[in-house]
């Protein structure tokens, strides 16, 4: 793969803030980063997105800075993160100085509440994109199903849930558990 440019990196960068929203920008970041530009393949952008989920900080500028890094070093880094935040920047300020006229609107709240569907959707495809590659063991499908019900269903706070099925996954998938999950990863990567 030949090194892409800095103009280049801003501009793909640049298009996922201007088009993305909340959650779903995860999707138009593996779409352009994995699909379009094949910067990485689909491990490589799991393997991003997990460890930008460690970080402090939106999971989607943990990723443009991590992409931007293995592209072009620091520079590329800040390049994709500033590229990334401007337009959502800009908009923001930009509704910020109209939300007192607008915040009572019909159409504001339909938009609104349709946004929120469309990134919904977004987060349940790329879930399945990349979920399909990791999640092969039923126990593993079962915690996520578990979480999803816990939270989505009964309305249990996420802290909770995650301090519960984290510590029980953890517990299950730590070395000498039996569950062998490192010899399970490694049979999921196909010879290229």
């Amino acid at each position: 793969m030949n090194e892409p440019s800095f103009a280049r990196i801003a501009g793909v960068f640049f298009k996922i803030g201007a088009t993305s929203f909340g959650g779903g920008v995860v999707a138009y970041l593996r779409g352009a980063i994995v699909e379009q530009e094949k910067w990485l393949d689909d491990d490589g952008f799991l393997r991003v997105l997990e460890l930008s989920q460690t970080l402090p900080g939106l999971n989607a500028v943990n990723v443009a800075v991590l992409t931007g890094d293995e592209l072009r070093g620091w520079r590329g880094a800040a390049v994709a993160a500033t590229s990334l935040l401007v337009p959502g920047l800009a908009l923001v300020t930009l509704l910020s100085f109209l939300w007192g006229s607008l915040q009572g609107s019909a159409w504001v709240t339909t938009a609104l509440a349709g946004a929120a569907a469309a990134a919904v959707g977004l987060i349940v495809a790329t879930t399945i994109q990349i979920g399909r590659r990791q999640l092969t063991d039923p126990l593993d499908l079962a915690l996520v199903v578990a979480t999803a019900v816990a939270v989505g269903g009964f309305g249990v706070d996420l802290g909770w849930v995650v301090l519960g099925v984290g510590g029980l996954s953890i517990l299950l998938h730590r070395p000498g558990s039996g569950r062998r999950s490192s010899e399970r990863a490694s049979s999921r990567v196909t010879p290229a």
